[in-house]
């Protein structure tokens, strides 16, 4: 059994689906980040950075900070959604690595500028819109050649990057520029896991699907 301390965020997302995918057993526990319940001295314990997610496997007695090596543990622990050739397991380590040097927190500082401090700092607001959307457009241009990040398997760098692109709506994006990252953000949106494990720990809203036919 897997004890899962998370919230309704990307990150959070990342380790919900992906148990979801691999069809471990785990139990929830909301940690509301908007009262600061990240830093009381239990959940502490576990994830010294005070972040969620944090898992503690009942199983094998270990608790996971960071949810990159919660994803790596999880495909370790279950041999899911890494594949099995050298190149291309690292194929889905390189993108996996993509999404939470960049694709995680510079799309987090556009939500920090551009969704909840507009104004505060128009450089930064511009930097970080630019950097979001440079990004978006490196996803794009590798998902015209392949089907999933990591080649023609869904994997552990899906998981970690589609809960970030799933707040398109926060990032100033204009879809029509990305359709091949949109064909793939639907693509993986339609999946049955995927669609459980946005809802951990709240439902609170719909999965958002562009509008747009591209």
């Amino acid at each position: 059994m897997i004890e899962l301390y998370t919230w309704s965020t990307p990150n959070g997302r990342k380790v919900s689906i992906m148990l979801e995918e691999v069809g471990l057993p785990y139990e929830v526990f909301p940690v509301d980040i908007t009262k600061a319940q990240q830093f009381e001295p239990a959940f502490l314990a576990m994830s010294p950075n005070n972040k969620i997610p944090a898992i503690r496997d009942l199983d094998d007695g270990l608790t996971l900070m960071e949810s990159g090596a919660i994803l790596l543990y999880l495909a370790n622990k279950t041999g899911r959604l890494l594949p099995l050739s050298k190149r291309d397991y690292w194929q889905a380590v390189q993108w996996l690595m993509m999404q939470m040097g960049s694709v995680g927190p510079m799309l987090g500082q556009v939500h920090h500028f551009h969704r909840f401090n507009p104004g505060v700092s128009d450089y930064a607001e511009r930097r970080y819109l630019t950097e979001g959307a440079r990004i978006y457009g490196v996803l794009d241009r590798r998902l015209a050649e392949n089907e999933y990040l990591a080649g023609g398997e869904y994997s552990v760098a899906d998981v970690a990057t589609w809960p970030w692109i799933a707040r398109y709506e926060w990032q100033g994006i204009d879809w029509t520029n990305y359709p091949h990252l949109l064909r793939w953000y639907r693509s993986v949106a339609a999946r049955p896991a995927v669609q459980r494990g946005y809802g951990v720990p709240l439902a609170t809203a719909a999965i958002p699907l562009p509008d747009t036919a591209a």
